[in-house]
């Protein structure tokens, strides 16, 4: 996933809330939420897990793909071919 696709996630997942109130309940700089928010950086794990604590998502719903590869199918797709 790209840090362009995280901070839009990051960024809805705010919506209206003050980007300071955000940081303070997370813990982390405002600065640092900021750049998340930006794409100009991906916070380390336990920031990662606290993000996702407040916005009562998963850590894979903001930071990671989930959606299976084109070249990913089931085994039963893959005996097919074979």
């Amino acid at each position: 996933m790209t840090k362009e696709t995280i901070a839009e996630k990051l960024l809805k997942l705010r919506s209206k809330k003050p980007r300071y109130e955000v940081a303070k309940e997370v813990g982390i700089s405002l600065s640092a939420l900021q750049m998340y928010e930006n794409g100009q950086r991906i916070p380390r794990d336990d920031i990662k897990v606290r993000i996702a604590n407040y916005y009562k998502v998963s850590v894979e719903a903001i930071f990671f793909d989930t959606k299976p590869h084109e070249s990913c199918g089931s085994n039963e797709e893959r005996r097919k071919t074979s």
